[in-house]
């Protein structure tokens, strides 16, 4: 699928990095053959001032912006006390119309590379949703390879109480009532490898236990060895479960492919797809998801990438391409959340046209961002612009999906996100849903409504949970919403 199988994320760097609608790439797209890197706008001084580095962020958004309509370039630099600001009020008549939430920012470009090249993390390796009526934090997931996982964090564990050490510990409870999430989150401390908290978790059985755990690095692992690629099967009939959590992660291909390969050794037609936590990553991953459910579609448009008219020339069309494993489905059922964006909506969308009526939206509505950014590097100040300058259509022409893709599906099934089981049980609510789809049908469903980008996740009670996400996330945090 041309360059479309370097990075799709959030971004697209035009040194180059590449990401969005979508995700990550090393050059601008271009249409078929080599792709041909256009040179990063080049700052008018070398220095790494406030100032200098705000006129970096406007040469880039001048040039490549994707709704230059929707810049206000009257905005003066000097009320603004970060690059970020600056970009936010360039960028204001676009974020009215929700076709840029808060998907243009800067950020390291030694963080996000290291993210990139190496899937790596320093943190507990738990994501994290909060009660947003009875002031509870729970796990609503744990990565087997990082420090809180073997202390019994775990789905559905919940943190009573959080502090530096044993002696300085301080109800969730209370800090979420006098301080909010971002309490909360201030104490988790930054994503240092080395960096203590001790922690009073409560499992599922009522049990209790102190913990310290000490921030580390580990790996991304994008597919669980756990519950990532199961065999699920319902009443007889066999039904293949990906669950997908980051596309950000390269070595996720190998992952996909044996699972895909055994789907097929087992005759198995009807796919889950669980992007419930996926906020976007690598355009190879997603595209390689493409090839594996695309045995029949060779040779036919996967996915369109267009830029403003004025940067036209790096259009680019995608084409299915051969996979030893791949398969052809007759029935799909995505599991989306708030958290659910980028490169998850990207195949989703993209599936459109090949499946007709046989798909299907399960969970609640997703972020809703068919766009995606270019990376820019102002590298002697490791500034990275991500701006959004491009957008995803599929085969039909389809990519106006800024609500969420509830409103483009044919079929959509509300359900809630069971934390009290794990993911890919059958018991869990959003796979227990999925399974009926391809059961019964749509006729069997409660369409989705409500606001796209609500992070939703249900537990047991009736009280919605929304991810625990900062408001300046780091490179991972933005690629697996609720990280800590």
């Amino acid at each position: 699928m041309g360059i479309g199988r370097n990075v799709l994320s959030m971004t697209l760097a035009v040194s180059l990095v590449a990401c969005g609608g979508g995700g990550t790439s090393t050059t601008p797209p271009t249409t078929g053959g080599t792709p041909t890197p256009t040179p990063t706008p080049t700052p008018t001084t070398a220095g790494c001032s406030l100032s200098e580095r705000q006129d970096f962020a406007f040469a880039v958004f001048d040039e490549w912006y994707l709704f230059p309509d929707l810049l206000d370039t009257t905005v003066n630099k000097a009320d603004h006390s970060t690059v970020q600001s600056y970009i936010n009020a360039l960028v204001a008549p676009a974020r009215a119309q929700d076709k840029d939430k808060g998907f243009s920012f800067i950020t390291s470009i030694a963080e996000e590379n290291e993210l990139i090249n190496s899937g790596s993390s320093a943190g507990f390796g738990i994501r994290l949703g909060y009660d947003t009526a009875n002031n509870r934090v729970f796990v609503i997931e744990a990565f087997e390879t990082a420090p809180a996982f073997p202390q019994g964090f775990d789905r559905g564990v919940e943190l009573i109480s959080l502090g530096t050490s044993a002696t300085t510990l301080e109800s969730i409870s209370t800090v979420m009532a006098s301080e909010g999430p971002q309490g909360v989150i201030n104490r988790l401390g930054a994503s240092d490898a080395g960096l203590q908290r001790t922690f009073v978790i409560r499992q599922l059985n009522g049990t209790e236990t102190q913990v310290t755990v000490t921030k580390a690095d580990f790996s991304l692992d994008a597919v669980s060895d756990r519950y990532g690629a199961l065999t699920l099967n319902d009443n007889g009939k066999l039904v293949g479960y990906i669950n997908l959590r980051t596309f950000i992660v390269a070595d996720a291909a190998d992952d996909l492919r044996a699972a895909f390969q055994d789907f097929r050794n087992q005759g198995i037609t009807e796919i889950i797809l669980d992007f419930r936590y996926n906020g976007g990553g690598l355009v190879s991953i997603a595209e390689l998801m493409g090839d594996l459910m695309g045995r029949n579609s060779v040779g036919q448009v996967f996915s369109r990438t267009v830029l403003r008219p004025s940067k036209a020339a790096n259009n680019e069309t995608e084409l299915f391409e051969t996979e030893a494993g791949s398969i052809q489905p007759t029935k799909v059922a995505v599991i989306g959340r708030g958290g659910t964006a980028s490169a998850s909506e990207l195949v989703t969308n993209s599936l459109l046209p090949y499946l007709g009526n046989n798909i299907a939206l399960v969970g609640t509505n997703t972020s809703g961002k068919p766009v995606g950014q270019f990376g820019f590097d102002l590298a002697a100040c490791d500034d990275r612009i991500r701006a959004v300058t491009f957008q995803t259509e599929n085969a039909d022409g389809d990519g106006e999906y800024f609500s969420g893709l509830a409103g483009v599906m044919p079929n959509t099934c509300q359900a809630s996100d069971d934390i009290s089981n794990q993911l890919g049980d059958p018991a869990e609510a959003s796979v227990a849903r999925a399974l009926a789809f391809l059961r019964d049908g749509g006729a069997s469903c409660t369409p989705i409504t409500g606001t796209p980008g609500f992070q939703g996740v249900q537990s047991t009670g009736a009280s919605q949970k929304q991810l625990l996400q900062p408001d300046n996330p780091s490179a991972v945090q933005r690629e697996v919403p609720g990280l800590f």
